[in-house]
């Protein structure tokens, strides 16, 4: 579980990010929000693009490593990856895209220039649900490269998350109706 905030509900996805600003860190935030379980790999002195990443994000340090390595290391952890972007690939946004590639993991793209943050999420929660995905890694620009990831990807990973949270409950509700009629 992450700290900030107590889990009112079960969800079965864990957010993982390298807690870089903006899209990266902007998942961390929604998981702390729901309460959910977050963490991730971030660059050995816990490095992003203004000094440090603060404490109250339960990331793991690589020995040795910066971004690249940090990048590499979350996509092999998780089941999937969600790549949420302004339009345009570039940088360790589209190397996350080519780790996805090589490892033959499933990857979903995100272009906020093209869906609404209502359909951002919709396509999210359709990923988690067709890859079965438990550990959901999420990527994008630093807050440098794409002033408005925080807020487009925040939007978009909270309703994803509210999304997956109700699916959840009615799979879970279906599978009690079925279990009860099945002892009758």
């Amino acid at each position: 579980m992450c700290r900030r905030h107590a889990c009112h509900y079960r969800v079965a996805v864990k957010i993982i990010s390298g807690g870089q600003t903006g899209v990266d860190r902007a998942a961390l935030d929604v998981a702390l929000k729901h309460g959910i379980d977050c963490g991730g790999w971030c660059p050995a002195g816990r490095l992003d693009e203004f000094g440090r990443i603060p404490d109250e994000y339960p990331l793991r340090e690589l020995e040795t490593g910066g971004f690249t390595e940090r990048t590499l290391q979350n996509v092999k952890d998780s089941d999937g990856t969600v790549i949420i972007h302004p339009g345009q690939l570039s940088g360790g946004t589209e190397q996350t895209v080519r780790f996805c590639q090589e490892l033959r993991q499933p990857h979903e793209l995100i272009d906020a220039s093209q869906f609404s943050p209502e359909n951002g999420a919709k396509l999210i929660s359709d990923f988690t649900h067709k890859y079965k995905i438990e550990i959901l890694n999420v990527a994008g620009p630093r807050q440098s490269e794409w002033a408005d990831g925080y807020g487009y990807a925040f939007r978009v990973l909270d309703r994803a998350l509210n999304s997956i949270r109700s699916k959840s409950t009615r799979l879970r509700q279906a599978t009690a109706r079925q279990a009860s009629r099945s002892k009758r």
